[in-house]
């Protein structure tokens, strides 16, 4: 009986996978779609490459609505719904608090708002690529991929506002000083302001340069909740390399950028390689499944890549109620009421939750997320962020950007570039190279945006917004280089506060050792190997006063010899990478978990950049509070050895010699749903061992919390290199991790990604498609 039952199992499991072979895309023959005005080709090699020439603009970008559709539908369907907070109506109440939040912030409604404001232009744009898409659903025959059968249920068509989401979504992603803010808040009351300071490292004066409120009234456990919601692949977090080198620095005499944007490694990937062809009109990078734009990459003229600012544009205002009517706080102005509106998120196999969402004039009121918000301290949270005024016109910008011809038209577009704040590299085939960092940034009237502000005396209200000739800008430098690698980008003169935390400069400063002094000599080929480089910076920096501690037993003593002699390469092949990681890790830990328990790992997301100050000199952090005794920083030091070695040893077996980086330091790329289910995350997992560490160019951050199985896991990075030649820009390199498709049943699904972590690429150049899948999109008839 029992044999019996386990052949039907097999049967129908073999049966079920050929039957969703059929959710895979159409990639050859002829198809007739509604919305056509003519003949589109879409063409794929065999790494899935796309390449798509239609013979108008418009059509343009109905084939590639219609492509991402094919390749990536619940891609674009989960980010519409995660950030129009409809999450909870296809998995359940396991999502309603991640749906609390986004109706809070309300990104549907703004997006709806911001269509109104863009030009006719980016409309007919956002439009023709909503057809295509729409025409795929019409036209399908096929199941639908993998997710949809899971989750049992079936897309909607797509609409003009879902496009615009993946921007409101992109900018939170990008944000990260509103949790920043709430971090201090946790921790005030608890601990001096210089030791919450010691967790912020200031930013070196040497290190390179691209160019207070009421903690009582806010209630600590909504400031936690709120500061912890977020899953892995939302929370804000953004780091990326760029790099321009003028004509005189390179062997062609013309301009060479570089570019590897920085963000969460999961699957599918957030970027499809794609070149676009029609009259007047040549783009090829990176682009990003709902959105009609290139997001990144080069068009016949110019080439442009991001890194994220870090700037603070966000803030956090506490409303003091009024004491006789909690539905009224307090403003320079006397007593003023909410605006509310009401939202009803409806969950599966549960009742619907009617939330009302109230905003102050800052903000939406970002407290009322965590049920019972702060009524017990008579104060609430709002959140004050140019990425939630209703006439954001970011899309303008990227649509001029992919449309600009030089500098100047490129600079009108970023006139529109809102939100988030991005550092944005340029060059052009003229031989310019440029920097701007674009955005909607607050001038206060008092305070540095570190920590939530009183919101009923004006003191602390923005006044204005910087200028956009006051941004950060430099066309053509004397050195004929610019570089950021998330560096600070202004110096102390600069008139306006652009952050008063930056990240850690290590990238930067080994970007600007390698490319100082490089006349005539760069090649495109020298850049592609610069973005796999893993000399650890930050290892530099920390590493002899690690060393300077002597070794308490013998076992430390061989790690710290191995770590003398060692060349400071993250290679997942060698022992000393993975010794130091630990040791870095367990440092912080017992510099940090006797203060403030499990909640540590949530202020060791700086790595090295933060332990490096805990230890410089004698900080209060480095006393045990556990014990009677007080604890100096050399003996946490020592002890943090022993702690980091035992750990290794219980995973990977006492021979130092043969522990290898990468056999910790793996990315997993994990997807939203098929992680989550047992047998079927295992058939769909990806492990690709990699090099690199958080302050390496070939950026490779680890996890630095979480179980200990888990530790050193690799789970940020860049997830799209590219390298542009202003000399021959179909000589331009790319790659991206994981693969061109979303379908987790595709050839395609992961194909790409020991490539992307070997550090091969490939071209968007026309002769990647003489051979290739031809797929002939055709209009079909009224």
């Amino acid at each position: 009986m029992l044999g019996t039952i386990t052949g039907l199992v097999v049967v129908v499991g073999i049966a079920g996978y050929f039957w969703l072979q059929g959710s895979l895309p159409t990639t050859e023959g002829e198809l007739s779609l509604p919305g056509l005005t003519a003949e589109v080709t879409v063409l794929r090699d065999r790494d899935g490459l796309i390449n798509i020439r239609a013979e108008n603009k418009l059509d343009l970008y109905r084939g590639l609505g219609f492509v991402h559709a094919q390749e990536r539908l619940w891609q674009m369907d989960f980010m519409r719904r995660t950030a129009s907070g409809r999450l909870s109506e296809v998995v359940g109440e396991a999502t309603l608090d991640l749906d609390r939040f986004f109706r809070t912030l309300g990104f549907r409604k703004l997006a709806e708002a911001n269509l109104s404001h863009l030009t006719p232009a980016t409309r007919a744009t956002l439009d023709a690529y909503t057809q295509g898409v729409n025409a795929f659903l019409e036209t399908r025959s096929g199941p639908l991929p993998l997710e949809f059968q899971i989750l049992r249920y079936e897309p909607e068509p797509w609409t003009t506002v879902d496009s615009l989401l993946w921007g409101r979504l992109m900018a939170l992603r990008l944000s990260e000083n509103w949790r920043s803010e709430l971090s201090r808040t946790r921790l005030a009351g608890r601990f001096s302001p210089e030791m919450i300071a010691a967790l912020w490292p200031a930013y070196p004066e040497d290190a390179p340069m691209t160019l207070r409120g009421r903690a009582d009234l806010i209630d600590q456990s909504v400031a936690t909740q709120l500061a912890t919601l977020l899953p892995p692949s939302l929370e804000p977090s953004g780091a990326s390399n760029a790099w321009a080198l003028g004509g005189s620095l390179t062997e062609s005499g013309k301009p060479i950028l570089a570019n590897d944007p920085h963000l969460s490694l999961n699957a599918p990937g957030t970027w499809l390689l794609a070149r676009l062809e029609a009259p007047g009109i040549t783009l090829a990078g990176a682009t990003a499944p709902g959105v009609p734009f290139l997001v990144l990459g080069h068009n016949e003229r110019l080439a442009w890549g991001l890194t994220t600012t870090h700037s603070d544009t966000q803030d956090f205002f506490i409303e003091r109620l009024l004491a006789d009517d909690p539905d009224r706080y307090e403003s320079p102005e006397g007593p003023l009421a909410f605006t509310t509106r009401d939202e009803v998120i409806r969950v599966r196999n549960g009742d619907a939750v009617r939330l009302i969402v109230r905003e102050t004039r800052h903000g939406p009121v970002m407290s009322d997320v965590i049920p019972a918000g702060s009524a017990e301290t008579g104060a609430v949270l709002a959140l004050s962020w140019p990425a939630l005024r209703t006439d954001d016109r970011t899309a303008d910008a990227l649509y001029g950007m992919n449309h600009a011809r030089d500098w100047g038209e490129f600079q009108l577009a970023l006139r529109q570039f809102h939100s988030p704040q991005q550092n944005v590299m340029y060059a052009d085939v003229d031989g310019n190279i440029g920097f701007t960092a674009p955005a909607r940034v607050p001038v206060r009237r008092a305070g540095n945006g570190q920590h939530p502000v009183p919101g009923w005396n004006g003191a602390f209200d923005w006044i204005s917004l910087v200028p956009f000739e006051e941004l950060p800008s430099v066309i053509n430098p004397r050195s004929d280089l610019l570089i950021n690698a998330n560096n600070r980008i202004v110096p102390d003169s600069y008139p306006h506060l652009i952050a008063v935390d930056w990240p850690a400069p290590y990238r930067a400063e080994r970007l600007a050792a390698v490319l100082d002094g490089k006349e005539g000599t760069h090649t495109v080929a020298d850049s592609v190997i610069l973005q796999q480089d893993i000399v650890a910076n930050g290892a530099k920096r920390i590493l002899p006063r690690l060393l300077s501690v002597p070794a308490g037993d013998e076992r430390s003593a061989a790690a710290v010899s191995m770590l003398r002699a060692w060349d400071y390469r993250m290679h997942r092949n060698a022992p000393e990478p993975l010794i130091l990681q630990a040791w870095v890790w367990a440092l912080g830990r017992k510099l940090l978990a006797d203060e403030l328990g499990g909640e540590y790992r949530q202020f060791l997301n700086g790595g090295i950049y933060t332990v490096e100050r805990l230890i410089s000199e004698e900080s209060p952090w480095c006393d045990d509070i556990t014990t009677e005794i007080a604890e100096t920083c050399d003996n946490q030091i020592e002890a943090a050895l022993d702690l980091a070695l035992d750990s290794l040893s219980a995973r990977f077996g006492s021979d130092m010699a043969q522990w290898r980086w990468g056999e910790a330091h793996s990315a997993r790329f994990p997807h939203p749903v098929l992680s989550r289910i047992p047998v079927v995350s295992t058939i769909f997992a990806q492990n690709v061992e990699t090099d690199g560490s958080d302050d390496t160019i070939n950026r490779a951050s680890a996890r630095l919390g979480g179980a200990e199985d888990s530790l050193f896991e690799n789970v940020h990075g860049a997830g799209y290199r590219a390298v542009y030649d202003l000399a021959d820009l179909d000589n331009s390199r790319f790659m991206i991790a994981t693969g061109q498709s979303g379908n987790p049943l595709s050839d395609l699904y992961g194909s790409l990604s020991y490539r992307w972590r070997d550090g091969l690429n490939v071209s968007l150049a026309p002769e990647t498609w003489a051979v290739a899948e031809q797929l002939k999109l055709i209009p079909r008839p009224e």
